[in-house]
């Protein structure tokens, strides 16, 4: 796992950075938690961050690569029913949540160290993880449309993560772009 990702790591704990949050995990129990920067404390992890750093670090395909070719996270080939079922809300609830907030989604994301995109009201690429990018493009409804969002992922993002994990890491995703939203 260090050398594979190259990761930082001591004695004592690995660290990696998700969704622009800096974590430990303790070597001998397994703990995560994340550095708090402006608090200088840690805390803990939740489930969702806890699995998609353990499902990246224990399932990736050993010679895992980006394939630089991104795909819409619904059209994964993988994909069959779930939560990207067509007539899903999992992306209308957050796209209604973002609607006539633009400008608040753009610094939750720039917040996250987003690099700004032009394609979209508000598009950004945002570290998943250093190594595994993702974008979010969003447009604002209008009088013909309603919001919508998009989430597109490198074609390879499968081989380092299961689908399931997939979703966890965009909940989290949003979860902390709501959170810097406030």
């Amino acid at each position: 796992m260090i050398r594979k990702f190259s990761l930082e790591h001591d004695r004592q704990s690995l660290f990696i950075r998700f969704a622009g949050r800096r974590y430990r995990i303790e070597r001998s129990t397994g703990i995560v938690n994340w550095l708090n920067e402006a608090l200088q404390t840690e805390e803990k992890a939740d489930y969702n961050e806890v699995m998609t750093i353990y499902d990246v670090l224990c399932y990736s395909k050993e010679n895992c690569r980006l394939a630089n070719e991104w795909v819409n996270v619904a059209s994964l080939f993988a994909v069959q029913g779930g939560s990207l079922e067509k007539g899903s809300s999992f992306f209308q609830e957050a796209g209604k949540y973002f609607d006539g907030n633009t400008k608040e989604l753009a610094h939750a994301c720039a917040a996250l160290r987003g690099r700004k995109l032009d394609k979209g009201d508000a598009a950004y690429e945002l570290d998943l993880f250093p190594f595994l990018p993702l974008i979010l493009r969003f447009w604002e409804s209008d009088e013909d449309f309603p919001a919508s969002l998009q989430i597109l992922t490198d074609k390879n993002v499968l081989d380092y993560m299961h689908y399931e994990t997939l979703m966890f890491a965009i909940t989290h995703i949003f979860e902390r772009l709501k959170g810097n939203m406030r």
